[in-house]
């Protein structure tokens, strides 16, 4: 009897442990952080991008800014087409957040760009980080890292 309830003990752990290592969201006021993740990075890169969602229930806001102790700095950036071509630029006001919307940090959009990574992201590691939002203020959070740009996509590779 004792042998059959540590197996079901053990069968109800394994499935509500995964899911708890994965959802991992943060909130200072009304803004909601959903599943901030990285990309690990190649030996000696000096880059890195970092991806989430923002879910703002209130009044209009900004991300104005990201700090961490495993990058120099880390800048908030857009990539988007421009005549054909793909282009990437800082944004130096940092990325609006209207009331009652969501903005998604995705590849291919805007995202967290780690500048003069002390040492490269590497794949099951968290990177702590800083949000300074304009009105909000600041929040600590912690980005998974999952598997490099190109690799095969996992939970992490997604804004849920």
């Amino acid at each position: 009897m004792k042998h059959s309830l540590l197996k079901i003990a053990l069968v109800l752990l394994s499935l509500i442990l995964p899911n708890l290592a994965v959802a991992h969201e943060f909130k200072i006021g009304e803004i909601e952080i959903g599943h901030p993740y990285a990309r690990a990075m190649l030996p000696g890169a000096k880059v890195g991008g970092g991806y989430l969602k923002l879910t703002n229930n209130g009044a209009d806001d900004r991300l104005i800014g990201v700090t961490t102790d495993r990058a120099g700095t880390v800048q908030l950036h857009e990539m988007k087409m421009d005549g054909g071509i793909m282009v990437m630029r800082e944004l130096k006001q940092g990325v609006d957040l209207p009331a009652n919307t969501t903005v998604e940090l995705k590849p291919g959009g805007f995202h967290l760009m780690f500048m003069n990574v002390s040492r490269p992201f590497k794949e099951g590691e968290t990177i702590k980080a800083t949000l300074t939002f304009e009105k909000a203020g600041s929040v600590d959070v912690e980005l998974a890292v999952g598997p490099p740009a190109g690799a095969a996509a996992t939970h992490t590779d997604h804004a849920q």
